[in-house]
């Protein structure tokens, strides 16, 4: 009786050993491993807001996390706290502005600017195209707060920083022929929060010409462009001193009242 005991010991042990192996070589050979979930996609959904008959109008949405204009549909120009908003429940629009918004959480970082979620707009620095097409100094007007760096050269001619490119606070400067895309800003940029400034969101939507009106009488420069297409200052985008235009696809956030 006890050899009896004895062997089904055992065996209950060998068949322990065996399918404690066979899950582990399974786990060892498995082809497909599983893959850690992806991060929650931050930022809330998309919402459009119209103001059709130039009258302010609310669109209930959670605001909490902060809102940001992500294309504005409309002729008339949208300007945060001017002709569009948002309040503890809505985001709300006047005086013919029409636009897509995005409310939500956009993570940790450096304090929200009005009418941008909080870390920036979504972290990252961005590009502007500068060209100097006739072989003299063309400015191109930009924050350069954040700093700016050559990101490409798009021409023969060599761009050299202090020789052919540069940056004050008016913006981006190229001559004798230079062409490049730069990088504006870092990691932490953020529209800066300046008294006396106006942000406008103006976009070519159709490809075609587009007027946003505002008093631009203080000065523009590009804050932040939005499209793949080239925001190019007097070539896709400009400004009188009632509107700013944009054309060609272009759509960007600029600053109207710097003064320069």
């Amino acid at each position: 009786m006890k050899n009896i005991l004895v062997a089904s010991f055992i065996v209950m042990i060998a068949l322990a050993a065996f399918f404690v192996s066979r899950g582990a070589a399974a786990k060892l050979w498995s082809p497909i491993s599983a893959a850690p979930a992806p991060a929650p996609p931050q930022g809330g959904p998309v919402i459009s807001c119209n103001s059709n008959d130039n009258r302010r109008n609310f669109c209930p949405a959670d605001t909490r996390g902060g809102v940001r204009l992500v294309n504005q549909r409309s002729n008339s120009a949208c300007v945060f706290n001017q002709t569009w908003g948002f309040d503890s429940r809505n985001v709300w629009v006047d005086r013919g502005c029409r636009a897509d918004f995005q409310a939500g959480y956009y993570g940790p970082g450096i304090p929200s600017f009005p009418g941008y979620p909080p870390g920036g707009g979504g972290g990252g620095g961005y590009s502007i195209y500068c060209s100097s097409d006739d072989g003299r100094r063309n400015y191109c007007p930009t924050d350069t707060s954040g700093g700016v760096s050559l990101a490409r050269q798009r021409s023969n001619t060599p761009c050299i920083f202090g020789s052919t490119w540069g940056w004050d606070r008016r913006g981006v400067w190229v001559d004798r022929g230079c062409r490049a895309d730069f990088s504006m800003g870092g990691n932490n940029w953020a529209p800066p929060n300046r008294p006396g400034v106006t942000v406008v969101s103006c976009s070519s939507n159709d490809g075609r010409r587009n007027n946003c009106n505002v008093n631009a009488s203080r000065g523009v420069r590009l804050l932040r462009q939005r499209s793949d297409s080239d925001c190019i200052y007097k070539r896709t985008w400009g400004y009188t001193n009632n509107f700013i235009w944009v054309d060609r696809g272009c759509r960007a956030d600029f600053e109207v009242g710097n003064g320069r």
